[in-house]
Parts: structure tokens; C-alpha cells; sequence
């Protein structure tokens, strides 16, 4: 587990780094990364191996000698191949000058807010979020402004619109949107995606679009809008994704981010003096992977879904737990009733008494709490074991609140 910064340095460091909370999720997932017996459903990462023709392109280029300095915005045949990807799933014509290749999705956020935030410069974010986004803005120097999703007992997520439009003020330079939403699963309909663009037309806002799970949307109604379907080139639209979840590449460490028109120079000195650039050799894979990858891409949600259906059902079924069934991602977010203690806590016990890696709500932000969130990217059958494991967990948590509700009203 990560040690805690200490509050008084013996040499000075940034008070904003000083200030960066610990990852709850990684502060789980230390506990126990190494042991076998566990299922580990705590990070977001599929349990499928990279794809052997992805794998084989990056071991010709470094049989080629790829290995050298390319262009800091991305090889223009990386840059080509996104082009017509986004043509072929979502009908849309970008130019290949408007996207630049980054070191995974996390550092395309990062540069995304270094584009366009000042000191003090507001973000709207819907809540429960990703937390490296929400951090992110803060190391740059902005200013993160939750905004609740509504969760109804039925088991619906939703984004009030008009409480995200009334937390904007003069301060406020974007609105960052994650759909489909980790951890929550929730899908921001085509038609909210509208009145949000012409909202921050309006207001001459921001929208940062974070769509890396597009392609996890189940029951044939995939892949999820994307806002680059409804803005134009000249929006102030950015739109953020990796390699990572479609194909399986965590450890690669590739991404995207598209901007619009005029804006390619920036991001290429953005990325040059963030990385100076993907590996070559990466990038060379990465064009395979757009260009062969389609068919693994429909596997790999297929086998999610499958994954999906078990962990819904089995946990809808018991009376404590309040199942959010997602409409896209491959997480699964759930609220436990009568919990005495923190979610990282009950993560904790979890993790000890069930021998299941799961994540804690909180991780997501303060209203998180009471939830926990798993991943199901993962073979069907490890999901049937995940259940099996948890199942009498929070059976007894349930029998546990119940004794207690007797004896205090007795």
C-alpha cells in the first residue's frame, strides 16, 4: 500500500501534489495483488490477453529498428487509421491533423485540461467520477465542481441538466462528461448530448468527453453516441480515449485525444514537452489494432455482457444490495443498505473474509459512499465464482443489520 505523504516535507514539493488524496482503489488492490487466490474485480482492466497480431506488429517494428524519436503529434499513419475508425463506427469525418497520440487515457486528460485551464478555472463534473480526472484538474490548478448523479431505487441512474447548468459561473471554463460513466455504467442519451452542446455553445464552454468505453454498450445498442456526432469541427470539443479497454493494451500505454480544427500544433508541443511522444514501436501496433481489431472488439463485449448478466442477477436478488444495472462499461456499481462502516473498509473486509478485489465507492468521490464498484471484464465463469464468494459476504451483512435494528428497537 501507498504510504501517506507526510504533512511536513523535509524538502519543499508542490502543495497541490502534497494535497492529491490516496487511491483508494490502488490502496485495495495492494493489499493482496500478488495472491492467487483472489478474484480481483478492483481495477479496470479485461482478463484477456492482448490480441497476438497486436502484439506481433510491435515485434516487427523493434525487429525493423523502429525504436526512434517519430512525430511528437503521432505517426501520421496512426493518425490516419484513427480517422478511419471514427469513420467506420460512428459515420463521422475527422481529419486525420485533429488527433494526437498520447501515452495512454490518463495523459490525454492531462493535456486536455492543459489546453484549456487557467489557475482557478472551474470544471463541472457529473459525480461519482473517475478519480484521475478529478485530480487532474486540481494538479493543473482548476477547480473541480461535482454535480451529482440522481440514483433511484429502482435501480436508474440519471444527470439533471438543469442542477449542472445552475452550478456554472463566471469562473467556469468546461463541463467534463464520462459516457458510458465509470463507475456507474450510466449512458448520457443523444438527445442530452445536444441540449449540453448548445448549452456551452451559448456560454462559450468547454466540453471534455472522455469515451473510452463507446464500444461496452450491451444488448445490440452499441457502440454509445459520441459527442464529435453532434459537434461541429470548430466546437470547443475534446474528446478523450485509449487503447487500453478495446483491445485489451493496458500496459501499453497508448491513447487519443481529438481537438478541433487549428489546434494541432498546440498538442503537438503539449505532448512534446509531457512525453515526447508514443514509442514507435507502439504506435505500429496501435494501427493494427484499429485496422484488424474490430472482430475482438464485438468478442470482447460479448463475453462482458454474458459476465454482466450473472453479476445483475445474483446480486438484484439479495434483499441489502440495490443493483444499478449498467448501460455501458463493463462496471458494476451497487449500493449495500445498513453498512456500519466506510466502503474502503467494507472493500477491506471483503477482500479478507471473500477473497474478492473489489473497489470502494468513496474512491469516486464523497458520494460513492455506501457503493462499491466491480469489474466484470472477465471470463463468465470467474463471475459465477465471484458471486458464489460474495453472496453469503453480504447475506451476512444483512443479517448482521437486521440483529441490530431488533435489539435497538427492542
Amino acid at each position: 500500500m501507498l504510504d501517506a505523504i507526510p504533512a511536513n516535507l523535509s524538502h519543499p514539493c508542490s502543495s497541490r501534489v502534497q494535497a492529491m488524496p490516496d487511491n483508494q482503489i490502488v490502496a485495495v488492490a495492494d493489499l493482496a495483488r500478488h495472491d492467487a487466490s483472489v478474484v480481483r474485480l478492483w481495477i479496470g482492466e479485461g482478463d484477456l490477453p492482448t490480441p497476438e497480431y497486436i502484439k506481433q506488429a510491435a515485434m516487427d517494428a523493434l525487429t525493423d529498428d523502429d525504436t526512434r524519436y517519430s512525430y511528437s503529434q503521432g505517426l501520421p499513419e496512426l493518425r490516419q487509421a484513427l480517422a478511419d475508425y471514427h469513420r467506420r463506427h460512428w459515420q463521422v469525418d475527422v481529419s486525420s491533423d485533429r488527433f494526437c497520440v498520447t501515452v495512454g487515457g490518463m495523459n490525454a486528460v492531462t493535456m486536455a485540461m492543459q489546453a484549456i485551464l487557467d489557475e482557478g478555472s472551474e470544471v463541472i463534473m457529473p459525480t461519482p467520477a473517475w478519480p484521475n480526472a478529478r485530480q487532474m484538474i486540481e494538479i493543473v490548478g482548476g477547480v473541480n465542481v461535482p454535480v451529482a448523479f440522481d440514483f433511484y431505487p429502482d435501480g436508474n441512474i440519471e444527470l439533471d441538466l438543469d442542477k449542472l447548468f445552475a452550478r456554472v459561473t463566471e469562473r467556469t471554463r468546461a463541463v467534463f462528461i464520462n459516457s458510458p460513466s465509470n463507475p456507474t455504467g450510466w449512458r448520457m442519451p443523444l438527445e442530452d448530448m445536444r441540449r449540453l452542446r448548445d448549452f456551452c455553445r451559448e456560454k462559450g464552454l468547454w466540453i471534455v468527453a472522455d469515451e473510452v468505453y463507446n464500444h461496452f454498450v450491451y444488448d445490440g445498442e452499441g457502440p454509445a453516441s459520441s459527442f464529435l456526432q453532434v459537434c461541429e469541427p470548430d466546437d470547443k470539443l475534446l474528446v478523450t480515449n485509449t487503447f487500453s479497454k478495446n483491445w485489451c493494451m493496458t500496459g501499453w500505454r497508448a491513447g487519443w485525444i481529438t481537438f478541433p480544427g487549428g489546434m494541432d500544433q498546440l498538442f503537438a508541443r503539449l505532448c512534446q514537452y509531457n512525453t515526447t511522444g508514443v514509442a514507435s514501436f507502439i504506435q505500429r501496433a496501435c494501427i493494427v489494432a484499429l485496422e484488424e481489431g474490430d472482430e475482438f472488439i464485438a468478442q470482447q463485449v460479448a463475453r462482458c455482457q454474458a459476465s454482466r448478466d450473472v453479476l445483475v442477477d445474483g446480486l438484484t436478488a439479495l434483499d441489502n444490495v440495490t443493483v444499478f444495472s449498467p448501460e455501458g462499461t463493463f462496471y458494476l456499481f451497487f449500493k449495500v443498505h445498513g453498512l456500519d462502516e466506510s466502503s474502503l473498509e467494507t472493500a477491506k473486509r471483503i477482500l479478507r473474509e471473500a477473497k474478492v478485489g473489489v473497489a470502494p465507492g468513496s474512491a469516486f468521490g464523497p458520494e460513492g459512499e455506501d457503493y462499491l464498484r466491480i469489474c466484470f471484464a472477465i471470463d463468465p465463469e470467474l463471475a459465477k465464482e465471484a458471486l458464489d464468494r460474495l453472496t453469503p459476504f453480504l447475506t451476512d451483512l444483512a443479517d448482521a443489520s437486521q440483529d441490530t435494528t431488533a435489539y435497538l428497537e427492542g
